[in-house]
């Protein structure tokens, strides 16, 4: 007659002392309450394995964090897979497998694997702002969910509200980089195809607008209110300089003096200060205006890092916001932006008939063709030289009466 074994009691296991030796309490079933020397207690299951019968060890866990009932419930569940002739140790494994993988697979962690890379392509502060709207309006609600289990029907559940809000520019960012995310997830094998790739479809296309920017016929009315407005010699040099080496707000706000090549008359402005990344180091060629912009501004911040510091922190440059609050200050609120200045460039450029490649390149607009992008970079570079001492020329021409700071 077999021995029947005494199941154990909460007492005796919490009374349970580790001896010189590691040792057993048996609970029947195959379920043992194991204490080591070191004073450590976990629960082992004792079983055969189904077709083999060998006889094989796996553990519960740690107690107290696995209760006797808890135990208990394990083991039951062990017993069942062993009538079905499944492995209860090769099915823990694939269990922690598909749980480790299903983790790995949640648009969270898709998500901060695609922001590796995207990151390399674009600015630090458009990164930012990427990830802090997925954050703000995404991944709140959808971060743990795995990417296949994502529908079409759950991700517009998210964004209805803040289409309802209107923001449907905000819906449109957001509804194209869950699709780069997706995408990234097919690309990379954890997904088959991209559901959501029409999910733009479902909402109201955001009315495009383009950036306040003046007609050319306007510009030296604004030239003649710059001078004459109340603002920091740093500004009105900061929007001088960004009227004449055409580049974005920010770019020209974190020009740093060793970016300057006076040798070859370039204003070289590294990789990844530009919006584009992945195109490389942008060269501005330096006209007589530019280069008298930068003699004024050598005093002032030529001990420094910075062309343009900052008025509280001179060690660290101005604002990229500081040029367009100027100029809303001087009365061009919805008639102007800082980035608008880029607009009436290629407004005056194309219409004197200059080639189109070579104002595009002047502009650092991303080039899709790779072969003549790298043309742009060598052979343009001259070609741009006189493109640009052209446009100083007329900015110059067109501040008659009122005089800019490059013309002084």
């Amino acid at each position: 007659m077999p021995r029947i074994t005494k199941p154990l009691t909460s007492t005796e296991i919490k009374n349970s002392k580790p001896k010189g030796k590691e040792y057993k309490l048996n609970d029947g079933g195959g379920l043992s309450f194991r204490v080591r020397i070191n004073g450590t207690k976990d629960w082992i299951f004792r079983y055969y394995e189904p077709f083999t019968k060998k006889r094989k060890d796996i553990s519960f866990g740690s107690f107290p964090t696995v209760s006797l009932a808890d135990a208990r419930n394990k083991r039951d569940q062990a017993k069942k897979l062993l009538d079905n002739d499944v492995d209860p140790k090769a099915h823990q494994l694939e269990s922690k497998r598909l749980q480790t993988e299903e983790q790995a697979n949640t648009l969270l962690a898709i998500t901060q694997e695609w922001m590796t890379i995207k990151e390399t392509t674009v600015s630090l502060k458009f990164a930012v702002q990427i990830m802090a709207s997925l954050n703000n309006h995404v991944l709140p609600r959808l971060g743990n969910i795995t990417v296949d289990k994502l529908t079409p029907a759950l991700v517009i559940e998210v964004l209805n509200p803040i289409a309802a809000k209107g923001n449907a520019e905000t819906v449109r960012r957001l509804c194209q980089r869950i699709n780069e995310i997706l995408d990234f997830a097919v690309n990379t094998g954890r997904l088959q195809i991209n559901t959501l790739s029409k999910i733009n479809s479902a909402f109201i296309a955001p009315t495009k607008k383009n950036l306040p920017a003046l007609k050319p016929e306007e510009l030296p009315v604004f030239l003649n209110t710059l001078q004459k407005a109340s603002i920091k010699l740093v500004t009105r040099a900061l929007i001088e300089w960004q009227l004449n080496t055409m580049v974005r707000p920010s770019e020209a706000a974190m020009a740093e003096w060793q970016e300057i090549d006076y040798d070859n008359k370039l204003w070289v402005i590294p990789a990844h200060k530009m919006k584009k990344k992945s195109n490389g180091d942008h060269s501005v060629p330096l006209t007589k205006q530019t280069l008298a912009l930068l003699e004024m501004m050598k005093p002032i911040s030529g001990y420094g890092q910075h062309l343009f510091p900052a008025d509280r922190d001179p060690k660290t440059h101005v604002n990229s916001q500081t040029a367009n609050m100027a100029i809303k200050r001087m009365g061009y609120k919805d008639k102007l932006v800082s980035h608008g200045m880029r607009s009436i460039a290629s407004t005056v450029l194309n219409e004197e008939g200059f080639d189109y490649d070579v104002i595009e390149a002047s502009l650092a607009h991303v080039d899709k063709n790779t072969v003549r992008r790298a043309y742009n970079r060598t052979d343009y570079l001259e070609r741009r030289r006189v493109l640009m001492q052209w446009w100083s020329d007329y900015i110059e021409n067109a501040s008659r009466g009122s005089c800019t700071l490059a013309s002084t």
